[in-house]
């Protein structure tokens, strides 16, 4: 799969009548195909507080040549400067995939009040899948982790994504 192969899913239209926890992943949800669309990982990510997205971003590793540009770290940084502030205790995060253990550890260092994922990561997930940094007893802050949100059609544009990248010859 080259850059110049588009997504094939069509991005979400939520309706801002009904704010919750699938509006604003359908947000990330979109970002996704945006990632998909800069040949990146397709992963999304967005910010809310008081009930408006406050940032948005997709991972950005390849184009950026960084490993911390996934799409949890840039919405995370994008929020802390949109309150002013890099404690976000009443944000509120919507991710495709379950963060890795960098951005789950920037989820709790940042007091983010709440994680929404779409799937579960038993490899690298950070908040559950193959450990639950959230939950070390130690820490002075752990996060509400909620899973599964809209996770089959997250999952069916995670595994097409990596179908045709293992098809393409690179």
């Amino acid at each position: 799969m080259k850059v110049s192969d588009p997504c094939p899913f069509p991005k979400e239209f939520p309706s801002q009548l009904m704010k919750d926890s699938n509006f604003f992943m359908q947000h990330a949800y979109n970002q996704s195909i945006n990632a998909w669309n800069a040949d990146e990982v397709p992963v999304g990510a967005v910010m809310v507080h008081n009930e408006e997205i406050i940032a948005s971003a997709h991972n950005q590793t390849r184009t950026q040549k960084d490993p911390s540009a996934h799409a949890e770290m840039i919405a995370i940084s994008q929020a802390a400067r949109h309150i002013g502030d890099w404690r976000l205790n009443e944000c509120k995060l919507y991710v495709t995939k379950e963060p890795c253990p960098m951005c789950a550890g920037a989820t709790i260092i940042s007091r983010i009040k709440e994680i929404h994922f779409a799937l579960v990561d038993p490899k690298m997930g950070g908040l559950g899948g193959a450990t639950s940094l959230h939950e070390l007893p130690q820490s002075n802050h752990k996060p509400n982790v909620y899973a599964g949100t809209m996770e089959k059609e997250c999952k069916t544009l995670f595994q097409a994504f990596f179908q045709l990248k293992r098809k393409s010859p690179s």
